[in-house]
């Protein structure tokens, strides 16, 4: 006999973890590597975070180290951003897409803030490549004591008390056997230098730094010198020539959006007309494949832009079609081609 509804009925939808933890692991995000650059932008924002909390917080203290354990098989981010409690952990790891960075932002309306967490999925997607998670946290807030938190991949986690010394967060991650490539020096510095070049914190690795920690198009176009647009289009590009001219894009209204633009040099090679341009999201990059924001005629360009407010779905790493992304290129286009159409105007007309 069918069940019939005899008056109308309210409820809330029931989503259990055991049935969505595998999703998030396996297919929220399209490319492993970009684990890395989930776990350095929560530090970076673990920082940021510090820095308006902490007036005493000097630059010289902001920093994240990056250590791998080759024969271990892990990985360790160590920041020293403001930390996390015990209960912190329970709130913001253990609740699933629960997204510690708007929370924040309220508490510190008044401030000028910049924290990049916003689905609250990042730090999950360490399990994608990883046996087993820890978290040793230490909190900025009076009278913490460090918090230890672990987990294996499944629903189960476990806590105690940390070993942390020192205000900040230590993520240790345990390659499983699927992904021990990312155990090798080579791997991991082509992800820093791919996904976290820009990021506004010193990042060491082996003792080194290895992000430039500026994009040159944060700056105004008037602070720049032409030396220090070549200099940068030939660090980030690997270019030995100097590019032929290049556009500072600089716009506020009716959308935000920063960029440089370069034209190389012609020359007679295949790899050169790929062009590449990258797209970044407060400084984090997000991807090359910008066929939505770039047209073709284009796409021979070098260049980086910076769209803090860019639609992307909840991975951070597509372009969502809509029309914001559409006036975005249509100002790119705008941009893009006027460079050409001054140099035809100065060309003798054909009658």
């Amino acid at each position: 006999m069918l069940w019939q509804l005899k008056k109308k009925e309210t409820g809330a939808l029931s989503i259990h973890t055991e049935n969505i933890f595998p999703i998030i692991k396996k297919w929220l995000y399209s490319q492993h590597d970009i684990f890395l650059r989930e776990l350095v932008s929560n530090a970076v924002d673990a920082i940021n975070k510090r820095k308006y909390a902490d007036e005493g917080f000097k630059a010289e203290d902001m920093k994240i180290e990056i250590k791998l354990d080759k024969s271990k098989k892990t990985l360790q981010i160590i920041d020293s951003g403001i930390g996390m409690t015990a209960d912190e952990i329970k709130k913001y790891i253990n609740q699933i897409a629960f997204s510690g960075a708007e929370e924040f932002v309220n508490k510190f309306k008044d401030v000028q803030s910049n924290i990049i967490g916003h689905f609250g999925l990042g730090f999950y997607s360490s399990f994608m490549v990883a046996d087993k998670v820890t978290i040793d946290s230490l909190s900025y807030a009076d009278g913490s004591e460090p918090a230890f938190w672990e987990c294996d991949g499944s629903t189960e986690y476990s806590m105690s008390v940390g070993k942390r010394k020192e205000v900040g967060t230590t993520i240790t991650v345990y390659f499983n056997a699927e992904n021990e490539d990312y155990a090798r020096d080579e791997k991991i510095k082509e992800i820093l230098e791919r996904y976290c070049n820009f990021m506004p914190v010193p990042i060491s690795y082996d003792g080194k730094q290895i992000n430039q920690t500026e994009a040159l198009w944060n700056r105004k176009p008037k602070d720049v010198k032409d030396e220090e647009y070549i200099e940068f289009y030939k660090q980030v590009f690997h270019d030995y020539k100097d590019p032929v001219f290049w556009i500072h894009l600089n716009v506020d209204f009716p959308f935000n959006l920063k960029g440089i633009l370069y034209f190389p040099k012609l020359r007679n090679e295949p790899e050169f007309f790929k062009g590449e341009v990258k797209l970044f999201c407060n400084n984090v990059f997000v991807a090359d494949n910008l066929e939505d924001l770039i047209p073709e005629f284009l796409l021979l360009l070098k260049g980086g832009i910076d769209i803090p407010d860019i639609p992307l779905n909840v991975s951070r790493s597509f372009l969502q079609n809509d029309s914001q992304v559409k006036k975005i290129s249509k100002y790119i286009i705008k941009k893009g081609i006027r460079p050409f159409q001054r140099n035809l105007q100065r060309r003798p007309q054909k009658v």
